[in-house]
């Protein structure tokens, strides 16, 4: 609010929180979360049409988002189907004919109502989701939606019991039963399945095996029918309980006397009465008070125990784990609980130590008594779908006990679990279990004498040790049973009395598995003997009675070795078995000694018994390591080795020697098999590794009984091996002395080597080189004697303190090495040591010297062949011994940064540092050193190149490496290889008869493009043809005058051997033919003629004869004349191409005018070089200077107001929203209250469709009129986005309507419509943001870059054409002499005037007064807005020199030169101003008179406006600048070329030579045109929301008119964003910047402009040699383009939809930032004036409508004619 405005704002902003969670956390009290539509809204909105909805206030700090308060199950096996329950407090109840869904992951299921929650079948096994590799289970998120909105979710895991075993191979029934998914282990099959049978023998349960516990009603009739009375239901809900969680209420809390038997009429839930709070629903266990007596009241819940101690009885694990056949006979009152019982899911966000209490039958709440269903009269069972509940089916038991259950991570011993399988438990009628405690002293009571009740299927008993294989189960079958207990008196089980018994039994937990412990006895087994293996299991008698044998698997080398077993159990209740392995000969081939062998038990040829892991026996070879005697014993006692001599001696365990007197106890001498090394310096200190057998066995042995060459050595005990090697150092000799080696064995006797070792004396002679580079690389070779004495590796040579390296190979005489690198220059000695011993050189001294540099390199091209010889120039050059050339070819890898940019720093093309080896292939070359001054190289050869290579060069002179980009600025490029034709080329093989005095001509391709004429060598035998004119396919040279001799010396004695013709260039060489010379006499007549025809016929002859020597004569010299006009030929289409080269270097501005060139070949456009390649240094320090100035100042962008008035009128002379609204201020109330009445009119959808509609069927409602009406609406309601967005959608779907009939591909092309100008102001208001953030930057620096290269050039003020330009029309075709001047401006007026400190501006000398002005003016007012800028025709420009010297400068004055009708404007050239010369802006002394009538475009120059062609003085004079158009009609041009003539003709006869003008603006733009378009087209950040919202709206508009063709949706996308949106930004740069533009600018945006819209179409663009030029500029480039906008779409349709709440945020937010003043009341005003139009047809139109009536739109109409302008009307 300010003193004049008042502004109307929300109170709350609701839709721009997204969630739940937000919405409810920010307290606002206007909003709230509307359930059922998932948004953020006020109460008033949450409503789908048929009354308010479930609304959740955010400002009540106890409401919370609705959320899943229980799931049961919480996790599903993938083999079966459940079905899931949710307990959702606060679900909202939907109307008739709705319902929510459920979704696992990508799976959908309906939901079904409950009264508690909502039930969700699960997906079917086929379709359930896939395991992640090495994981047993995967989780999905479970969601309830409606519609699409996602009311609550939780997660919820599927497992798979057989992924569990795959976990752990060696132990998979362990790993079965300790999953943590309840699953079971099938011990004859070898199965771990969830389903609670197996198909044969004993199962072993998991001890999560899941408790029993009441289930929701989940199965209870939806709530949209009648309700009836609950019926008993049967799940299992394992996972809901965490069974192991502690608990401060367990089963040894309870007294004895209070456990009780579950369905027992005197069990504490059989007795009626009322349930205690404190087991109530949902009652957690930790929050129980105490039993109050030791006896339990009747009725009271018990808390379900959850852990059992050493004492838990059979009763405590039944009733906290219920065995699955007592599951399936749960009865109702159990199954199906009351309104007081627990459910059976745990909620979400209960804490792990928490967990519900149970409810069992007979409880308070219980539908049923706890007996009443048992029997009924005559002992028959209920039917099934009675204890059920009839309308629901009932769980088989199977599902019941599948396993599935809650992986609830707890660490308490559960409850065991114990079936059989012989109980085929799918008939076991429900119910029929009790399990009878009797006291002590007793025994089970029940029908019979003494035996237990006969209704049990089930008896588990307590074993003495009270641990988990202690549990039996033994089955009782209906109507006879057994029954067994324990009789401790007896020690061992007693049966009672009753019928047959099943006598199958199962354990319960891992520790009840089949199980291999332990290998009993030794491990330890030895090769080739025979041996038996014992191991140690458990449980293995569970596998008694199964199919199969048992067999031992030992996993040796890669494969098994399978042997029998033999398994004996002990008598129970002892588990353990002893498993016997049957001797078997083991060997292995691996040279170790030791091998760890894998073993196992394996049945059935294929099934592997648990087994510890790690259990393995040790395999061992005593021959492996102790190869002699010695070595033998002293090998590990455990082992037992002995050395067996016999034919093959050796080391074997003692079994494997087959006499006892062939065992070895006295070990033989000593025997030497090597010395390394046999020299040594006479120093002593060498290091000498003496290699042999029976050495000692311990280090004692020898350690003071080894001689080299008779002087003692000392034995490096730390180096000793035991009786194989020893190293000893040797003393000095003192002399060069030789001899053998000797170690001696006290007590063995004596070894001696066969080679004499020698002590020798080293010398040192000199070094060559003498000095090398301080960087290193130098390859020192040192002369002297015996160079090699002792070891190689202990052989160190320093030059100074620095290392020197050893190259590879070495001689005794000399020794070669690479220098290390030094700081400094210096000079140093050298010395060689010998391990300890040194030796100096002592005459001479390495010196380091200044490292070579090199300053500069070229060529910059060569051949793919190579053989270039490339000069590298620098200083101290000759220091380097082999420098070398490499060249390394790659592909290259496209980023960003690559060319020039405009930034500060030049990015290179690679980040791999010089000299390191980057990838791609290497090609070396040696280089010759010429001075100190000069190296060159020869490029060596490559045999092809890579598409869009990248080529690296670089010269290595040692440790030193340049790069030639450093060197040149040229970058080095491979050409392709020339080629020459024969001289011959009809016939190879024939001499080619030369004229003396005549050059050859050799007709080539590609001949020049990477050598020059110097560089290439043509010899005529061994004389040389100097080549005198080298072009792309000629070679002209000027051969010997008289025949050379052959080359080759063999020829030369041929008699009639001709010289060959040969062509040198680079390593290509070219042999093209022969030679042959012909004589320089006349060719005589033939004698034998002449003779003939001599006797009556000699005048006739002598006729003849003169005739044909003339005629030859003549053919001579006109041969010669051909050749030298055809070099002249060749020599002009050289100076063209120099031309073209000039033009695209912009170096022919700056050199006089050439002369005359013959036309060339068309020139192909489009084929500019690589962006950035024209980038000149002038151009780079602009950027350079403007990147600066952005730093402070910024992109001078327009704010939003000015930017929406240059969008919404363009092309009006001011914003028709700044007028008045031209009323009396008598009537300004009633007018404005009218105004604000229409402005509510608008607000109503149905009558701005009509107004819209009724205008638009109006003829003289033109184009103009319409796209005016859409910009004053769009002001109307800038206010109101989202509902502007609203008219827009309903519009567009009434055009595609219109065109599906017709021809879509035309919609939105042109703006034909008020909605096609809606949607383009719609898209301007969304987008602007985008163009301020990232567009912004790449076009204003487009812009820069444009002006600068224009203003670089010469541009003619009346013709409007420039020298650079992108735009063919405007291309300034002439050669215009001009030259740069920095003048020093300074202000007279305004800010700062006066100062002496001028300005530099950079004008050209050919600019008119009116064109330096302007350029003034931008260097003095440099960040000031245009507005704020004098008028450039109110000032003049005067020239200041001296302290008196002033004067005038205009385009016109009396100087001005005049050519007959023609006037030329006056130039800074023409007024001779100088370099560095002082200008001022000072007022003007007479007054010029603005023409008001001239149109305003908004950012157009007033100086550069439209180019002054009709301009013409009073007398007729015309003005020119440049070039002054021709009158008179072009005389016909010769049929002849001449060579001689005016510059000026000959050049205008080639007017395409200034088209490669335009290839260099298009390169120097192109980095800054790619920067753009990369912009606009770029995903890689988020694209505009409008734009991927408008897309979607598109698309679905394709959908329901059923258009499938893509290229249609893409022609309307193109017309809808590219076409009304970046055309206009790119064409307009003043719409978004406080710039000023020019007509030559305008013409260069215009083709850019063109290039991306046609990047934009579907459209094959087939251009040849007679399409505009234009077009052909970027005719190349465009299908790259083309590929980022086909790719740009495609990825705005991959992104997510956008959604319509998302987008009226964003709209909220845009109509709150930019709404100001935007004149609003003029806007409606203006709408008003097309009201009062065609008032008479919008009131027929309105009261033609039936709804349009009952909202009374007409009336309100005429209220508001009535009101803005005294209307009479029918009120």
């Amino acid at each position: 609010m300010t003193q004049s405005t008042l502004l109307k704002v929300p109170v709350a902003s609701c839709a721009q929180h997204l969630d739940c969670a937000s919405c409810l956390a920010h307290r606002d009290p206007y909003c709230g979360w509307c359930v059922l539509l998932g948004r953020c809204s006020r109460h008033s909105e949450c409503s789908r049409g048929q009354g308010l909805e479930r609304w959740l206030w955010s400002f009540q700090p106890e409401v919370g988002c609705l959320q899943v308060a229980t799931l049961s199950p919480a996790n599903i096996s993938r083999e079966e189907r459940r079905e899931v329950f949710l307990s959702v407090p606060d679900l909202p109840p939907l109307w008739p004919g709705e319902s929510y869904s459920c979704h696992f992951g990508e799976y959908q299921s309906p939901a079904l109502l409950t009264s508690s929650g909502v039930m969700c079948p699960s997906p079917d096994p086929s379709e359930a989701p896939e395991l992640p590799r090495e994981a047993d289970h995967v989780s999905v998120s479970l969601e309830l939606r409606f519609g699409t909105v996602v009311i609550a979710e939780a997660s919820l895991s599927f497992y798979d019991c057989m992924a569990v075993t795959l976990l752990r191979p060696s132990a998979q029934c362990q790993a079965c039963v300790r999953s943590l998914w309840g699953c079971n282990w099938c011990v004859w099959q070898h199965l771990c399945t969830h389903k609670a049978l197996c198909d044969a023998g004993p199962m072993v349960v998991s001890r999560q095996s899941p408790p029993l516990s009441p289930a929701p009603p989940a199965r209870d009739a939806p709530t949209s029918f009648p309700p009836t009375a609950p019926r008993a239901t049967v799940a299992l809900t394992p996972d809901a309980l965490p069974v192991d969680t502690p608990s401060t209420a367990t089963a040894l809390d309870v007294p004895p006397g209070a456990r009780p038997s579950l369905l027992s009429p005197r069990g504490p839930w059989a007795g009626p009465g009322p349930t205690p709070a404190s087991a109530s629903t949902g009652s957690p266990l930790h929050e129980a008070p105490p039993p109050p007596s030791p006896r339990q009241r009747p009725g009271t819940a018990v808390p379900a125990p959850t852990a059992f101690g050493p004492m838990a009885t059979a009763e405590d694990l039944l009733a906290s784990h219920p065995s699955p056949s007592d599951a399936a006979a749960l009865p109702p009152a159990l199954a199906e609980p009351g309104p007081e019982a627990l459910p059976s899911a745990v909620p979400l966000d209960q804490p792990p130590s928490t967990a519900p209490a149970t409810t069992f039958p007979g409880a308070a709440g219980s539908t049923k008594p706890a007996l009443d269903w048992l029997m009924r009269e005559g002992g028959e069972l209920p039917e099934a779908d009675e204890w059920t509940g009839g309308d629901t089916p009932a769980f088989s038991t199977s599902t019941l006990l599948s396993g599935d259950g809650d992986s609830a991570e707890h660490e308490g011993p559960p409850a065991p679990l114990i079936l059989l399988s012989s109980l085929d438990y799918q008939y076991d009628t429900p119910g029929l279990w009790e399990l009878v405690r009797p006291g002590p002293g007793r025994r089970p009571q029940g029908r019979g004498s003494g035996q237990m009740q006969p209704l049990g299927h089930l008896a588990i008993l307590q074993g003495k040790d009270g641990g988990e294989g202690g549990v039996r189960c033994l089955t009782l079958a209906w109507p006879r049973g057994c029954a067994w207990e324990r009789d401790e008196a007896a020690g061992g089980l007693h049966r009672l009395p009753g019928a047959w018994c099943l006598q199958e039994e199962m354990t319960l937990g891992a520790g009840s598995c089949p199980c291999v412990e332990s290998v009993q006895g030794s491990s330890l087994m030895p090769v080739h003997v025979q041996r038996e293996v014992r191991l140690l299991g458990r449980n293995l008698r569970l596998f008694q009675d199964s199919p199969g044998d048992h067999e031992c698997v030992m996993e040796l080398e890669g494969h098994e070795v399978v042997v029998e077993a033999r398994v004996e159990c002990e008598l129970p209740p002892d588990t353990r078995c002893h498993v016997t392995c049957q001797q078997h000969q083991l060997s292995y081939e691996a040279l170790q000694p030791e091998l760890r062998v894998g073993l196992f038990l394996r049945r059935a040829g294929h099934l592997r018994v648990d087994s510890v892991d790690g259990l393995h026996v040790v395999l061992y070879d005593c021959s492996v390591g102790h190869e002699d005697c010695s070595r033998c014993q002293t090998a590990m006692p455990q082992y037992g080795c002995v050395w067996c001599k016999g034919k093959h001696p050796r080391c074997v365990a003692q079994e494997a020697c087959g006499e006892a007197e062939a065992v070895v106890t006295q070990c033989p001498a000593p025997l030497i098999h090597s010395v390394e090394p046999l020299t040594g310096p006479v120093d002593g200190g060498t290091r000498v590794t003496i290699r042999g057998s029976n050495l000692g066995q311990h280090v004692q042995d020898v350690q003071d009984t080894v001689r080299v060459a008779g002087v003692p050595c000392a034995v490096d005990a730390q180096e000793y091996e035991v009786s194989s090697s020893l190293v000893c150092i040797t003393g000095a000799s003192g002399e060069e002395v030789a001899g053998a080696v000797m170690v001696e064995v006290p007590g063995r006797g004596r070894g001696v080597s066969e080679h004499d070792f020698a002590y020798q004396d080293p010398k040192v002679h000199s070094i060559f080189p003498a000095r090398g580079p301080r960087a290193g690389g130098t390859n020192l070779t040192l002369h002297g004697s015996k160079l090699l004495t002792g070891r190689l590796e202990d052989i160190r040579v320093v030059v100074g303190d620095q290392p020197c390296h050893l190259l590879l190979e070495q001689q005794a005489e000399q020794l070669r090495c690479e220098t290390s690198p030094h700081p400094t220059p210096a000079t140093l000695p050298v010395a060689v040591w010998f391990g300890a011993a040194e030796r100096r050189l002592h005459h001479s001294q390495f010196e380091y010297t200044s490292d070579p540099n090199v300053t500069s390199a070229g060529p910059a091209k060569s051949f793919l062949s190579g053989g270039r010889e490339i000069w590298v120039r620098g200083q101290n050059l000759d220091v380097v011994q082999t420098p070398r050339i490499r060249v390394t070819v790659a592909t290259r890898a496209p980023g960003p940064g690559q060319g020039l940019g405009w930034r500060h720093r030049v990015i290179p093309e690679t980040a791999c540092s010089p000299g390191a080896s980057c990838g791609g292939l290497h090609f070396e070359e040696p280089c010759h050193v010429n001075s100190s001054q000069l190296i060159t190289c020869r490029t060596p050869a490559l045999p092809g190149l890579p598409e869009d290579p990248w080529v690296r060069v670089e010269f290595i002179l040692e440790n030193l490496v340049f790069d030639f980009a450093t060197l040149n600025p040229t970058p080095f490029s491979y050409e392709a290889d020339p080629t020459l034709q024969p001289l011959n080329p009809e016939d190879p093989t024939a001499p080619f008869r030369h004229k003396p005095g005549s050059v050859l001509s050799v007709e080539g391709e590609n001949l020049d493009l990477a050598m020059s004429k110097e560089e290439v060598v043509a010899m005529i035998g061994d004389g040389p043809c100097m080549v005198k004119t080298l072009t792309r396919h000629h070679l002209y040279c000027e051969p010997p005058v008289e025949q050379p001799l052959p080359r080759h010396h063999a020829l030369r004695e041929v008699p009639d051997a001709l010289p060959e013709f040969t062509v040198q260039m680079g390593n290509l060489r070219f042999s093209l033919g022969h030679v042959q010379y012909d004589g320089e006499s006349p060719v005589a007549f033939p004698m034998a003629a002449q003779v003939g025809l001599g006797v009556g016929t000699s005048l006739l002859a002598l006729g003849v004869i003169i005739i044909v020597l003339m005629y030859r004569r003549k053919s001579k010299q006109a041969l010669r004349d051909y050749k030298k006009v055809q070099i002249q030929l060749e020599n002009l289409e050289s100076s063209v191409r120099d031309r073209c080269k000039k033009e695209f270097t912009g170096e022919a501005a700056k050199t006089p005018r050439s002369r005359a060139l013959p036309k060339p070949a068309p020139i192909t456009l489009g084929s500019a070089p690589k962006p950035g390649f024209f980038c000149s240094t002038d151009l780079m320090t602009e950027m350079t200077d403007l990147t600066s100035d952005l730093l402070g100042s910024g992109i001078p962008f327009l704010d939003y107001k000015v930017y929406a008035e240059r969008v919404f009128f363009p092309g009006h002379q001011e914003s028709p929203l700044h007028r008045d609204l031209g009323v009396p201020e008598s009537r300004r109330p009633t007018v404005e209250q009218g105004l604000g009445q229409l402005s509510n009119l608008l607000n109503s959808k149905l009558f701005l469709i009509k107004f819209i509609h009724t205008l638009e069927s109006q003829r003289t409602f033109s184009a103009r009129d319409r796209a005016y009406v859409a910009s004053l609406l769009t002001v109307a309601l800038h206010g109101k986005l989202e509902y502007f967005t609203d008219i827009l959608r309903t519009l567009l779907s009434d055009l595609v309507a219109q065109y599906v009939a017709k021809n879509p591909k035309l919609m939105l092309r042109r703006t034909e419509t008020v909605v096609e100008k809606l949607l383009t102001n719609w898209m301007s208001i969304c987008l602007y943001t985008f163009v301020r953030d990232s567009v912004g930057e790449p076009l204003y620096m487009l812009f820069r870059g444009i002006k600068h290269q224009v203003d670089k050039g010469p541009v003619d003020s009346v013709t409007g054409k420039a020298k650079y330009t992108l735009n063919d029309n405007r291309l300034l075709r002439e050669d215009v002499e001009y030259r740069p001047l920095t003048l020093n401006a300074l202000l007279a007026v305004g800010p700062g005037a006066g100062e002496a400190q001028g300005v530099p501006v950079k004008v050209l000398d050919c600019d008119t007064i009116s064109q330096a002005k302007e350029k003034m003016l931008d260097q003095l007012y440099k960040g000031v807005p245009l507005a704020q800028r004098p008028d450039p025709r109110t000032l003049d420009v005067e020239w200041r020199s001296g302290v008196a010297g002033h004067l005038i400068l205009s385009d016109e004055d009396v100087t001005s030169e005049v050519q007959g009708l023609w006037r030329r404007l006056n130039t800074l050239q023409h007024y001779k101003v100088p370099d560095g010369a002082t200008v001022a802006l000072v007022p003007c002394l007479t007054k010029h008179v603005l023409r008001e009538s001239q149109d305003y475009v908004p950012g157009e120059s007033l100086g550069t406006g439209t180019p002054m062609l009709e301009d013409v003085d009073e007398g007729g004079i015309r003005p020119w600048h440049l070039v002054k158009p021709s009158e008179e009609p072009e005389p016909p041009r010769p049929r002849r070329g001449s060579l001689r003539g005016g510059e000026r003709e000959r050049a205008k006869a080639i007017p395409e030579i200034y088209l490669t003008r335009l290839l260099s603006m298009k390169g120097t733009l192109q980095k800054f045109v790619d920067d753009l378009f990369q912009v606009i087209l770029s995903t890689s950040r988020p694209v505009p929301l409008a734009v991927k919202y408008f897309f979607d709206l598109l698309d679905e508009q394709a959908q329901q008119h059923g258009i499938s063709d893509q290229d249609t949706v893409h022609i309307w996308k193109t017309n809808s964003l590219p076409l009304r949106f970046w055309i206009n930004i790119i064409k307009n740069p003043q719409f978004v910047f406080d710039v000023q533009t020019s007509d030559n600018m305008d013409a260069v945006f215009l083709v850019i402009a063109q290039t991306f819209m046609d990047a934009c179409t579907l459209a094959d663009h087939k251009l040849g040699r007679d399409s505009p030029i234009n077009k052909l500029l970027y005719a190349r480039d465009i299908p790259r383009y083309k590929r980022m906008v086909e790719r740009y779409y495609a990825d705005i349709r991959q992104t997510i939809p956008a959604s319509d709440q998302e987008m009226n945020s964003i709209l909220a937010e845009l109509s709150r930032n930019y709404s100001g003043d935007l004149g609003v009341r003029v806007a409606l005003h203006e709408l008003y004036k097309y009201i009062n139009k065609y008032y008479d047809q919008i009131i027929t139109a309105l009261e033609e409508d039936g709804t349009a009536q009952k909202m009374q739109l007409g009336y309100r109409l005429q209220q508001i004619a009535a009101a803005v302008e005294n209307k009479v009307t029918d009120l």
